[in-house]
This record gives structure tokens, C-alpha cells and sequence, in this order.
């Protein structure tokens, strides 16, 4: 499709080449953000490997039918990511929760009880 010239085609053709995680710890929990514009929850997996690799994988499929319509310029494609972050040793995989909000993940991974103070350990 040749350019039109009132737009430049986009920086990359590659979707989802730039998804970004934000990562907090609170007291109780690791806490992760995702933008993911134009997913639905059922284009969303979150999945836990081996006890401590928290994996997340999006696709956004793009209908034919819509490229077979006269569109001036389509810069959207559809495409798959997958992200993956090893766990903290204080995290509580099993205990996962997740969910999707106006285009924004947000996964909260429990943290166990942190004990702070000292533990006299013994010398043998």
C-alpha cells in the first residue's frame, strides 16, 4: 500500500515490540501493570512455570474482512508477545490473582511473612 501523505508509517512494524511491565513490592504482595490497548481479557494468559516464572502472553488477530475494505492507510496488525519475570523466593505463585481493567493488567502475587528482628542462629 503506497504511503499517504498525511501519515508516516509507525516506528515499528512489530506489535507489541514495546509492552512494558511495572513492578511494585508492597508488604503483602508483588504487584505488576501491563498495558495492553485493544486486548480483551480472552486474549490474555497469564501462566506460572515451574513453580516461579510468571508468564504472560497476549494476541490480537486482525479480521481479513477488515483489510479487504478501502482503507487509506493500516498501520494496526495483529501479532503475539510473551513476557516472562522470575519470581522472588518470598512470593506465593499459587496464590496468583489477575485481572484486566480498560486495557490494563494487573497481576498480584502474594509475598509470604517477611521476619524482621534477629534469629539467634546456633553454632555447632
Amino acid at each position: 500500500m503506497p504511503e499517504h501523505p498525511l501519515f508516516r508509517p509507525a516506528p515499528s512494524s512489530l506489535p507489541f515490540v514495546s509492552t512494558k511491565i511495572d513492578w511494585k513490592q508492597t508488604p503483602t504482595a508483588h504487584v505488576f501493570r501491563i498495558d495492553l490497548p485493544g486486548l480483551r481479557k480472552e486474549q490474555v494468559k497469564v501462566d506460572l512455570e515451574n513453580g516461579r516464572v510468571l508468564k504472560i502472553i497476549g494476541e490480537m488477530c486482525v479480521e481479513k474482512e477488515d483489510r479487504l475494505n478501502n482503507w487509506h492507510l493500516i498501520e494496526r496488525s495483529g501479532g503475539r508477545f510473551v513476557r516472562s519475570v522470575l519470581l522472588p523466593e518470598d512470593s506465593k505463585p499459587h496464590e496468583t490473582d489477575a485481572h484486566m481493567e480498560d486495557g490494563v493488567l494487573t497481576i498480584k502475587v502474594p509475598r509470604s511473612e517477611v521476619r524482621n528482628g534477629t534469629v539467634h542462629v546456633a553454632v555447632h
